[in-house]
């Protein structure tokens, strides 16, 4: 009777998780159907999924799996079905993995990467897989007799074994399940950019999880109160066993989830392994690693600096260290971006990767209200921190950032080299280039200027911007009415809204599983991305594929600053690159010594470096027009600039891996120091400036 009660609601159980399963997966369909059709009529689409290749309109998602209780029990013709459904959804994101898995797909090889070797030669075009089935299925029905032959003693020695074992169900629970044939072992070295930076469970996956255990629970209740009502004696039993033993079994298992492993992170000083809790036991299922994280998954050397502003902020200044390079590079990240970015595409297509491996020691800034939100004042409220505009990521952190960077590399340099003070001559006996994207382009000119005009040193040798922030009259009607709003609104918002980001873990959360099944769901996912690039301007970046990036999760997430938003409006609404506009005439001139903010477009005569300036066809965030803006200012200034345009929309830069922008971008770096312009002319220029 037990034996009847236990299969009955082993039956049950299964069928209900088997229902519910498939409910939840049609509810799914119907929403990816719904995205697909309003898709579908949404205008402009083709030019804005362009960049995305692979997106189609049916999900992607495993089929339900074989109940415990059916384990050996199911027909030949029912296992092959269901390995042909799990298997036709693995070839398919396999053959489509480019749009799926946010364009990894298959990278062309870097000179330097062996990993883009591998993936190459273990990658095969759909064509060829198909011919290799037709070939095995031709082969296994000639070669079929013969195997049917040679099968029957096997088949006879199986069931005489299984007959004379003694326990079925005991040696059942221990056999591994029958495994699928594996089309294709995935490795690090395939698929560099999705292994990176995605390893969550989307919103319907933990929906799956959650119905399967509230299933379990419930059932696992009703078995245990028909043994009760069964079998009275053997309940007895077990709670006296279980009440015996509990107080020792609360002991052992208050610190299951939680074990001491021997570490030792990559670029220490001392690398000795020491004892480091580590937490085995993720609920959530979310990706909350750090650029540390992929840097050192990669078994690239790793260094974190805290770098503290005059304003007191603390910054994250990360480093890739070659110690006893004397050339070095300086990366700065843009808008609600972090370091991240500079590594998001793995070994082959990273800049900051790339850069190592042709000898730099890398240097990758973060500024404020991003990665890092700490203050050296503890009790800072959150209007007061966010009280920031562009003028400070120009003339407070990357000053900080850079002046650290002089320190540490003049230290090791001269510490380990005793005789590069009398090879240099002056006191910095190191290159240091810039390669800035979108805001941190504008952000690095601000810092070049100002610190000519304080005659100062600047440090660097060579600016590389990457689709520069500064002029913004050319963009449209999106833009437009946002540069209204907030120089409207701006006395209002202002005090209501110092920052715009996400406040609570659930919600950070919630958009980081999101970004996980827009890509199970690539209907859904395209027309977030269609919607998503009407709100910028019709810009066909992958901006789905960004929210993917680890740096989007719960525990931290890059935020901006009302007063950046704010002066970015300034600068369309002046159609000019200004400095922040204080709003009037006495805090100007308290802050410039002028009723009016700086134009820096006027001082772009005191850069006195190589400017290299990459502009993106297709990027509709700042177009090649205001790029072109940038050079010809610079051209008639008599600064040494060069200016070039690829077919990139603007988070192409930095998101996607293009080999012939790593490649332009290497040379540039490679290119020697011209020799600077003379002293008396810079200083006949800052005087001419400051009268």
């Amino acid at each position: 009777m037990q034996r009847f009660v236990d299969s009955s609601l082993a039956v049950v159980k299964e069928s209900v998780k088997t229902i519910t399963y498939e409910s939840l997966n049609n509810i799914a369909r119907l929403i990816n159907g719904m995205s697909a059709l309003l898709l579908a009529i949404l205008p402009g689409k083709a030019n804005i999924l362009e960049g995305i290749h692979g997106w189609e309109l049916r999900p992607t998602f495993r089929g339900p799996r074989l109940p415990r209780w059916m384990g050996n029990g199911v027909s030949s013709f029912n296992q092959f079905i269901h390995e042909l459904s799990v298997d036709s959804d693995t070839s398919s994101s396999a053959d489509h993995s480019s749009g799926e898995e946010d364009n990894d797909g298959a990278y062309p090889p870097s000179p330097l990467s062996q990993s883009s070797r591998l993936s190459r030669a273990s990658s095969y075009t759909k064509d060829d897989k198909i011919w290799t089935c037709w070939i095995i299925w031709i082969f296994s029905w000639i070669l079929f007799p013969v195997k049917f032959l040679l099968g029957i003693p096997f088949c006879l020695y199986h069931l005489s074994f299984s007959r004379g074992s003694k326990s079925p169900s005991t040696s059942r629970s221990h056999q591994p399940s029958p495994a699928r044939p594996l089309k294709r072992v995935y490795t690090l070295k395939d698929h560099p950019f999705h292994l990176t930076t995605d390893r969550r469970r989307g919103v319907i996956e933990d929906l799956h999880l959650a119905i399967e255990i509230f299933i379990e629970a419930i059932f696992d209740v009703v078995h245990k109160a028909a043994h009760c009502v069964l079998s009275p004696s053997e309940a007895f039993r077990i709670m006296f066993r279980w009440v015996s033993s509990h107080s020792s079994n609360t002991d052992t298992s208050a610190g299951g989830l939680d074990a001491s492993v021997p570490t030792a992170t990559l670029g220490e000083d001392d690398p000795t392994v020491r004892e480091r809790k580590t937490t085995f036991n993720n609920t959530l299922n979310t990706d909350a690693r750090t650029c540390q994280d992929v840097i050192t998954e990669f078994g690239y050397p790793y260094e974190a600096i805290r770098v503290v502003t005059a304003d007191g902020y603390v910054l994250l200044l990360e480093r890739i260290p070659r110690r006893d390079s004397r050339k070095a590079v300086y990366l700065q990240h843009g808008i609600l971006d972090s370091s991240m970015g500079w590594v998001s595409n793995g070994v082959v297509g990273s800049p900051a990767f790339a850069a190592f491996d042709q000898g730099y020691d890398v240097f990758l800034g973060n500024f404020r209200g991003l990665v890092s939100r700490e203050h050296v004042d503890k009790k800072i409220s959150s209007r007061e921190y966010w009280r920031y505009s562009i003028n400070e990521h120009g003339t407070e952190d990357i000053p900080a950032m850079i002046e650290m960077i002089h320190q540490i590399k003049t230290s090791e340099l001269k510490g380990s080299k005793p005789d590069l003070k009398e090879e240099t001559d002056d006191d910095q006996p190191y290159k240091l280039c810039a390669v800035c994207h979108s805001l941190g382009g504008a952000a690095i000119l601000m810092y070049v200027i100002t610190r000519r005009i304080e005659e100062k040193p600047h440090r660097l040798s060579r600016l590389i911007l990457l689709s520069p922030a500064g002029f913004h009259e050319d963009s449209n009607l999106v833009f437009t009415v946002a540069e209204y709003i907030f120089l409207l609104f701006a006395p209002i918002l202002a005090p209501l809204v110092p920052g715009f980001y996400i406040p609570t873990r659930f919600f950070r959360m919630l958009l980081n599983k999101l970004a996980r099944d827009f890509h199970n769901y690539p209907a859904v996912g395209g027309l977030v991305q269609t919607l998503m690039s009407y709100g910028v301007g019709g810009d066909s970046s992958n901006w789905v594929g960004v929210l993917g990036i680890p740096h989007y999760n719960m525990n931290d997430m890059p935020g901006v600053s009302f007063h950046v938003a704010l002066h970015l409006a300034q600068m369309k609404h002046a159609r000019k690159f200004i400095m922040y506009d204080y709003g009037s005439s006495s805090a100007n001139m308290k802050m410039y010594g002028s009723s009016q903010p700086f134009d820096l477009g006027e001082y772009y005569g005191l850069i006195d470096i190589p400017v290299d300036l990459l502009a993106g066809r297709k990027d509709n965030v700042i177009r090649p027009s205001m790029v072109k803006k940038h050079y010809s200012l610079m051209y008639k200034s008599g600064v040494d600039v060069s200016y070039n345009e690829f077919e990139y929309a603007h988070l192409d830069f930095t998101f996607s891996h293009h080999e012939e922008l790593l490649a332009f971008i290497m040379s540039r770096l490679l290119l020697e120091r011209p020799s600077p312009k003379h002293q008396s002319g810079q200083k006949a220029a800052i005087s001419k400036k400051k009268s």
